[in-house]
């Protein structure tokens, strides 16, 4: 093995889908050059590419803010004009300059090897101290503790084992992106602090939110996604990981919150240092890295922020529910107040599309990434995705009516899954079931109706959302709206005779129980359904019929 080896510049790594749906390995140079040509990212896990999308963007902010689109020299300037014509002359010549991403890339060549004896790429060279894992545990498919060993598992024997170099150069990217809590500080840090260090918790990707935009093909998605505008200020200096002078090994170390975006997107999480046989990667070394609070982190554009409950109180990122879909959290992804709203959003909703850099009709895509953890983000316990698809027009201020009415169209759903729920339980009593707090059943019922309830409202919910207009209005509009209530509606009702049906002869007649005063109370099936009904009906009311 060679000292120096594998350049992420040179060496095929990210996995992109091509035109014709193949995945295949570029190399960083390929991936930014021919991004025109593939349909998106399509690494292992969605979480992976938005760690890869990134460093692309790391990549781009700093080029596009020292050279113009034809690759010529030409610092940006803090002019949000300037900016925004540099970003409309990127999109309408449809791909980047090799000129300029060659010819700034080929300067920090050195910078992006892999392995390296001093400055192996996001690594640590000869990091003496910290956890040592196993090779399983940085492969996010597989995802092992050396305590805890999936059963059913992607891989077997050596490619469970180890990883080759392209596999490791992805994997080191998530992982500094979202690792979990398990490494424990080292003595001699816990020393250096005086007896104790500060928690750094998961990678930074893994506290936020993560949202961001997506378009009809790679080179979309990354322009889409380069806010040369954030916080009101322009990204017209950037100060990328690899052209710092040196890489802190200092374990646990909190920092201010990163003003340029190439200098976040290549935060350094996590000390990180691989370790290699046989040409394959066979475990690896990790420290706590560097931090910030998340509290009011405002810079960071790909999150969506929890509005706190007092004034004095600050916004933090709401990390994504893996239980709820998507379109349910529309009024904090879309209609909440500004500072909710994240960054990338903001940046399309005020100038990609407000200033009409783009095609007005040009379709509007968020695409959520999110790992969910357990026991104090111990571990990793889900890594989940999803996407939503809507006319950017829904966005502007004319489109604000039809936010406010789709945002209630939301909150009926929810009456909607509660009264199902109702009805659910209702059911079971009446088939002779326990109302009991120790009938596991019983309890877990309410989570399965509404589970099974937005299931079967989710497709119709997002096509007819894709297929608002935002200038209908009036009578056009109450027709549209009354499309999805009878739609809403219908959905319901064939779910609750699905039940009804499959449920026991004895609840026709149904069931006394005892209510907590002890009181005997009649549960039958007729009743239950008039009384879904009638909540069908005090929901939807004659505009659902």
């Amino acid at each position: 093995m060679n000292d120096i080896e594998f350049n992420l510049l040179d060496e095929p790594w990210i996995r992109v889908m091509a035109d014709d749906c193949k995945i295949k390995e570029v190399s960083l140079m390929e991936a930014i050059l021919d991004a025109h040509k593939y349909k998106s990212l399509c690494g292992e896990l969605p979480a992976q590419d938005i760690a890869v999308l990134r460093l692309i963007l790391a990549v781009l902010h700093t080029v596009f803010s020292r050279f113009d689109e034809n690759g010529n020299e030409a610092h940006l300037e803090d002019d949000e004009d300037e900016a925004l014509d540099r970003w409309k002359a990127l999109w309408e010549k449809g791909s980047f300059s090799e000129k300029a991403v060659r010819g700034y890339l080929e300067q920090w060549h050195e910078r992006f090897w892999l392995f390296h004896p001093e400055r192996p790429f996001g690594q640590v060279a000869g990091l003496k101290k910290g956890t040592d894992y196993e090779s399983s545990k940085l492969n996010g498919e597989v995802s092992e503790s050396s305590n805890k060993v999936r059963i059913f598992s992607s891989y077997s024997g050596t490619a469970k084992d180890t990883l080759t170099y392209s596999q490791a150069a992805r994997w080191i990217l998530y992982l500094n992106a979202y690792d979990d809590t398990s490494s424990k500080p080292t003595k001699e840090g816990k020393q250096k602090a005086g007896g104790k260090l500060p928690s750094s918790g998961t990678g930074w990707l893994g506290k936020l939110g993560l949202i961001f935009l997506t378009g009809n093909n790679l080179f979309e998605t990354i322009m889409l996604n380069l806010v040369m505008i954030n916080e009101n200020c322009v990204q017209f200096k950037q100060s990328p990981l690899w052209e710092h002078d040196t890489v802190s090994a200092e374990e646990r170390t909190e920092i201010v919150v990163p003003d340029n975006l190439a200098e976040l997107y290549t935060l350094q999480s996590r000390r990180i240092s691989l370790i290699r046989k046989n040409d394959a990667v066979v475990s690896y070394r990790l420290l706590g890295g560097d931090f910030f609070q998340k509290e009011n982190a405002f810079f960071e554009p790909m999150t969506v922020w929890r509005a706190p409950k007092a004034d004095n109180e600050p916004y933090t990122p709401k990390r994504h529910d893996s239980s709820k879909q998507l379109w349910r959290e529309f009024a904090v992804l879309y209609n909440g107040d500004e500072r909710s709203c994240s960054g990338v959003v903001k940046w399309y909703k005020n100038y990609i599309f407000g200033m009409r850099l783009i095609d007005y009709k040009y379709p509007f895509r968020t695409e959520i990434v999110s790992v969910e953890y357990g026991d104090k983000d111990f571990f990793v316990k889900n890594v989940f995705s999803d996407s939503l698809t809507m006319h950017s027009g829904l966005l502007s201020e004319l489109g604000k009516n039809w936010r406010n009415d789709i945002e209630n169209e939301i909150k009926k759903c929810d009456e909607l899954a509660y009264a199902f729920s109702v009805f659910s339980r209702e059911l079971y009593l009446a088939s002779g079931g326990s109302n009991s707090s120790k009938d596991k059943h019983y309890e877990n019922i309410p989570y399965d109706a509404k589970a099974q309830i937005y299931y079967r409202l989710d497709l119709p919910f997002r096509k007819w959302l894709r297929e608002i207009d935002p200038e209908c209005s009036g009578e056009d509009k109450q027709c549209k709206l009354n499309e999805w209530r009878n739609c809403a509606k219908s959905t319901a009702l064939s779910c609750m005779y699905e039940l009804a049906i499959n449920t026991s002869e004895s609840a026709a007649a149904g069931h006394f129980v005892d209510d907590k005063n002890k009181n005997k109370e009649l549960f039958s099936a007729p009743g239950a359904i008039n009384k879904f009904k009638w909540n069908l009906n005090r929901i939807y009311g004659k505009e659902g019929n």
